[in-house]
């Protein structure tokens, strides 16, 4: 599935996204064994839209049950005492025949009801069916479930577009993208023009960002001023849910809601949980916090002072940077409806922060885990990530002195430490210094952390203790 633009009978534009997730969703439904399907992640990412599409192009039959929007759904599946009670509500509820073995049962925004997805799990045993749900979740740590049916179902994080999947959507061939993939993969300089152009292209990411419909809005209309009007709509949404899912802490998570880009634009773009109120502490605000990890709209950023495997081991989860879930609503923040005054040069900013954020954003797409390094007498280095049992320190730099990176230096001189090299993203093309590999901005798109499937397989001699 690739990405394409194409025109009604009555003109109007049709804007279709490769998303990534789609194979998620068709492995799921090929495969052979029972168990259910969880797309969860922040509101407006194209959760629905991108499920509804596969089962209209890969099942024979799907029903569909929104639980906002349906009440007799909703009560339904929160009232069933047992999978033949519910099944046969559902039946009753659908538009459509349900088929044994054929028949796939979508259930849309699972955070409405309590306990739906505890309940899955007696579905699944009943085997009639295949179920794929989706939801927001909204930060409410499940609080609506009693226990997760573990070994019934499958749970997909779903994002923004990440840069390669905008980048498809601009028109950037399999062919081009293959070829930036075996310059990073060998580290070779990339063609000069084609640099050029990708960080252009780059650039313009982090002001439209990855939310498919601020990605749709512009590809039909190249304008800036709907994408900025995109942000303001969903950005307003943000914070209704807020209202509407955390009534007695709504007003602080909107607080630090509100107070993320103006920490990200500052010197060190440490969250400071002072900058909220005069005399207070993380633990005042820890639900809050909670929520917004769990909602998907905040990427947290944790400190860790022992750069060795594993980070875990040394997170302070006191200390941490606090990066929104899509780099475009960061830049409607920051600078308002003056994108394109920003990417033409009439307006000279700092990208620093909407870089930084781009990178948590890839990172935490692609499977790494969020930490930063400070340490008092070496300094701070953005991002630390684990690959392959070896920790990597990532710098990430949006100026032209791109190679002054003094913290980063003492990490890599610190021999007990045995870090074999370090990235750092910036404008400039592909170079190598001895550990320190430059990298253009735009191939944080290549750096995955998918798990490999390995032997693990360990024979132990216990002869001697029979």
């Amino acid at each position: 599935m690739w990405y394409y633009i194409s025109e009604t009978w009555d003109k109007e534009v049709i804007v279709v996204l490769y998303r990534k997730v789609y194979n998620k969703i068709k492995s799921w439904y090929n495969s052979s064994y029972k168990k259910s399907l969880l797309i969860e992640g922040a509101r407006q990412i194209g959760k629905t839209y991108i499920i509804r599409k596969f089962l209209e192009e890969n099942t024979k039959s799907f029903v569909e049950f929104n639980l906002f929007e349906n009440d007799l759904a909703k009560h339904a599946f929160e009232s069933a005492t047992n999978a033949k009670e519910l099944l046969l509500r559902i039946s009753a509820l659908s538009d459509k025949k349900l088929i044994k073995g054929e028949t796939v049962i979508f259930i849309d925004e699972v955070q409405a009801a309590d306990e739906i997805i505890t309940k899955i799990k007696f579905l699944i045993e009943d085997g009639s069916y295949k179920y794929i749900l989706s939801g927001s979740l909204l930060g409410i740590t499940y609080k609506n479930v009693n226990s997760l049916p573990v070994g019934y179902m499958d749970v997909y994080e779903m994002r923004p577009l990440d840069f390669e999947e905008f980048a498809i959507a601009n028109g950037v061939s399999a062919d081009t993208l293959n070829y930036l993939k075996e310059c990073f993969e060998n580290k070779i300089k990339v063609d000069d023009i084609i640099h050029k152009q990708m960080t252009q292209l780059f650039n313009l990411y982090t002001i439209i960002g990855g939310f498919p419909e601020a990605v749709s809005a512009f590809l039909k209309t190249n304008n800036l001023q709907n994408v900025h009007l995109v942000h303001e709509t969903i950005d307003k949404l943000y914070k209704l849910d807020v209202s509407k899912y955390v009534k007695e802490e709504g007003l602080i998570i909107k607080d630090i809601y509100n107070l993320i880009p103006s920490e990200l634009n500052s010197p060190n773009k440490r969250f400071i949980i002072k900058n909220l109120k005069e005399k207070t502490n993380l633990y005042r605000y820890e639900e809050s916090l909670v929520w917004l990890l769990n909602s998907n709209i905040g990427l947290f950023t944790y400190n860790v002072d022992n750069p060795v495997y594993p980070l875990l081991a040394s997170k302070n989860r006191r200390l941490f940077k606090l990066y929104l879930c899509d780099t475009g609503l960061l830049s409607y923040y920051l600078f308002d409806d003056n994108g394109i005054r920003v990417l033409s040069g009439d307006i000279n900013v700092n990208y620093g922060a909407t870089y930084e954020n781009v990178v948590a954003q890839e990172l935490k797409a692609h499977n790494f885990s969020l930490y930063y390094y400070n340490g008092k007498k070496r300094g701070e280095v953005d991002f630390l990530i684990e690959k392959e049992g070896k920790i990597i320190p990532i710098e990430v730099k949006s100026g032209k002195d791109y190679k002054r990176h003094v913290a980063l230096n003492n990490l890599l001189n610190a021999k007990e430490f045995k870090i074999d090299k370090a990235y750092t993203l910036c404008n400039s093309n592909l170079e190598i210094d001895d550990k320190r590999v430059y990298l253009p901005i735009y191939m944080i798109m290549f750096l995955s952390n998918e798990k490999r499937k390995i032997d693990l397989k360990i024979d132990l001699d216990l002869s001697a203790l029979k």
